[in-house]
């Protein structure tokens, strides 16, 4: 599935910080999960309306990919868009881009899955039907659903 950048509906800026640099003058590949995982935080926290209590019900990273487009360097001005573009039972894919705050060019995209996890049980769970209700309404009609909310 190809993501459009017109498709998101939530950003998160980032501060680049002196230590994301590394000797080649752009921001280190390691870095850029730390950006996605900032924008992530920032999803769920508005999306679901309340803070992840990962003792109970959290979210695990089962698979990313990542495609760096171009390098990142220290004076750029980033953000970092995120998106929840298909539920499934258990696991949501989620796709998210850094993006140039002035120029919109893409930096770099990424795809990942997210199984809903109990921690406490050391099981995955299914997504709670409030988050899946909350997650539906944010992103409106770009959501594919493997299960219906009901």
């Amino acid at each position: 599935m190809t993501i459009k950048p017109h498709s998101y509906f939530h950003s998160t800026p980032i501060q680049i910080r002196v230590n994301d640099i590394d000797p080649l003058n752009h921001v280190n590949n390691s870095v850029y999960q730390q950006y996605f995982d900032l924008g992530k935080i920032a999803y769920f926290n508005r999306v679901l309306g309340e803070h992840l209590n990962l003792e109970t019900e959290g979210l695990v990273l089962a698979n990313i990919t990542i495609d760096y487009l171009k390098p990142i360097t220290l004076y750029d001005s980033i953000e970092v868009f995120t998106r929840i573009y298909e539920m499934g039972t258990k696991s949501l894919k989620m796709g998210q881009e850094i993006v140039n705050r002035v120029s919109k060019e893409v930096y770099t995209t990424s795809k990942s899955v997210l199984v809903c996890f109990s921690n406490s049980s050391g099981l995955s769970i299914p997504i709670p039907l409030l988050w899946r209700e909350r997650i539906a309404d944010f992103e409106k009609e770009g959501l594919i659903h493997g299960v219906n909310l009901q």
